[in-house]
């Protein structure tokens, strides 16, 4: 139980309460009286608290809010309670939705870009209001206007023009802030603000393209946890996570298996990282006891709605994924959900195409998933990567999942050799980066594929950084309790791997990397192979 007192001063008609995500299962009264709830305690979500604080009666109202955790709702470590933002949003008569501003570029010449706003407007009458779109660049200078006048629909489109551009990307990450104002009877109602970056993203049988140009995806997934620090959000410690990413030379982001959370966006935005935005770990099948199976049915189209609204002015997502190893990627129920899920997505953004993680190929090809996805994605299977492409109706695959590479760092086994699956008597794994999983490969092999084959777009490798839960193979083995499949290991230390993606991703700055260590106590007189990882 969370327990608050909130204040509403004069002057307001309306109120709600935005959580960017609450685990799990909240639920909320105000003033003693029910307000609502939500189930899926990753995504961020809205309600409407009018009624219970009087109609905005100023005065000062008790809030209450419970959550539940119950074992088995997940196959990693979930977190508990309140671990993202709660806030108190007032609104006047009439006012800007929230999420209801809708930026997209939609036409790049040179550095000549459109832009296509759609902003929706709460008003009981919203004749006489009048919609002001300002885009305003880093230096206070407005760059492009628009205006328009409310119409019945409450909706209002406007085109904003900006002549010479500043485009975004990973290597120049340029943001803009759109200001939306309401304005009606020479009064102003509201004003939203947000960062907007201008940018075009395609997907062809030449590749992915950014602005224009052809780039392989060099993309890690990430859980939402942050090691030791736990899972309520904290800011400087996700920047330092991408900061280390991007210095290997990564350029993207997978939220596995989950919606991500609004800070983490801004901060792709900010830092320059693209993002496949990802939804859920399952549908109908359940995985685990306790997991999203229990709500799918009734909750999914909700929790696809508020994943697209928060996401879809981020000039960091690319892509959206429907789902992580859905059991039912095989048969006529999982396509049948996933045309469901991905036309709405397209309903409420046209802009950015879908994908899911495939990790049973032969079953979603043969299903009709497979053909179905406006992006295939690979969960590892590299020795079928040829028989997905040919079956793609796109020209194109996607390794959604790739490597699953394990390690512990600083520790190192003998003989040095390729393993699949191997445990030990220490429960730790050799930092040779020689052995991965059962299901999964070394990344050489899915190098191999991106550097031959043009239509393979790029990678998100399996994981960046070590995460809490699934410590494979050692899942009944106290006390490992992380991840060894990262990058960086749980302090967000480098692993020797860390140097090998380096070598491989980072084509600006020089890597030289050495392993294992020099002196090795107990080793003396024996042959200690020596690896090393460089650009030179």
């Amino acid at each position: 139980w969370y327990r608050t007192e909130i204040t509403i001063p004069e002057g307001y008609s309306s109120a709600e309460l935005v959580f960017d995500g609450a685990m799990a299962e909240p639920h909320v009264w105000g003033n003693g009286q029910d307000v609502g709830g939500w189930a899926y305690g990753y995504t961020p979500f809205r309600l409407d608290i009018t009624d219970a604080v009087k109609g905005c009666t100023p005065g000062t109202y008790p809030l209450a809010v419970h959550l539940q955790n119950v074992e088995e709702s997940s196959r990693w470590y979930p977190g508990a309670g309140l671990y993202r933002p709660v806030r108190l949003v007032l609104h006047k008569e009439k006012y800007l939705k929230g999420w209801g501003t809708f930026a997209r570029t939609t036409s790049l010449n040179g550095s000549a870009a459109r832009i296509h706003v759609t902003s929706e407007v709460a008003a009981e009458h919203p004749g006489g209001l009048e919609v002001i779109s300002k885009l305003i660049d880093r230096d206070g200078a407005e760059v492009a206007t628009a205006k328009a006048w409310m119409n019945e629909s409450k909706q209002m489109e406007m085109v904003l023009e900006v002549s010479d551009a500043q485009l975004w990307s990973p290597e120049s990450p340029h943001l803009y802030t759109l200001v939306t104002e309401l304005k009606g009877n020479d009064h102003t109602w509201d004003v939203q603000s947000q960062a907007f970056g201008i940018r075009t993203i395609e997907y062809t049988a030449q590749g992915f393209k950014l602005n224009g140009n052809v780039r392989k995806i060099k993309g890690v997934c990430l859980h939402h946890d942050l090691g030791p620090l736990g899972s309520a959000f904290n800011k400087a410690a996700f920047r330092r996570q991408v900061a280390l990413l991007k210095d290997m030379g990564c350029d993207a982001i997978r939220t596995s298996h989950n919606v991500p959370a609004p800070w983490q966006m801004e901060i792709c935005d900010e830092m320059g990282v693209m993002v496949m935005a990802e939804s859920f770990d399952m549908w109908i099948y359940p995985k685990c006891k306790n997991g999203y199976a229990k709500f799918f049915p009734e909750w999914w189209q909700r929790d696809i709605t508020n994943l697209v609204l928060i996401t879809r002015n981020h000039a960091s997502c690319i892509m959206y994924s429907i789902g992580n190893e859905i059991p039912e990627q095989s048969n006529a129920e999982g396509l049948k959900y996933s045309r469901l899920i991905q036309n709405y997505i397209h309903s409420l953004d046209p802009t950015r195409p879908c994908t899911q993680g495939n990790d049973n190929v032969p079953g979603a090809m043969w299903s009709g998933v497979w053909q179905n996805m406006d992006v295939p994605g690979f969960n590892y299977r590299v020795y079928i990567y040829q028989d997905g492409y040919k079956a793609s109706p796109k020209g194109f695959v996607l390794g959604s999942e790739t490597a699953s590479t394990v390690s512990s760092r600083g520790v190192y086994k003998f003989p040095v050799k390729e393993c699949y699956g191997d445990a030990y008597d220490d429960g730790q794994i050799s930092s040779y980066d020689l052995e991965s999983c059962i299901w999964s490969n070394l990344p050489d092999d899915d190098w191999m594929y991106q550097d031959k084959c043009p239509w393979v777009i790029g990678e998100f490798v399996w994981t960046g950084f070590d995460y809490l839960g699934e410590p494979t193979p050692y899942d009944e083995y106290w006390p490992s309790r992380s991840s060894y499949f990262g990058i960086f290991d749980l302090a967000g230390l480098p692993k020797d791997r860390a140097y090998l993606y380096r070598t491989h991703w980072n084509q600006t700055d020089a890597t030289l990397h050495l392993l294992p260590h020099w002196t090795w106590k107990g080793r003396e007189g024996e042959t200690t192979p020596v690896f090393c990882y460089t650009t030179y």
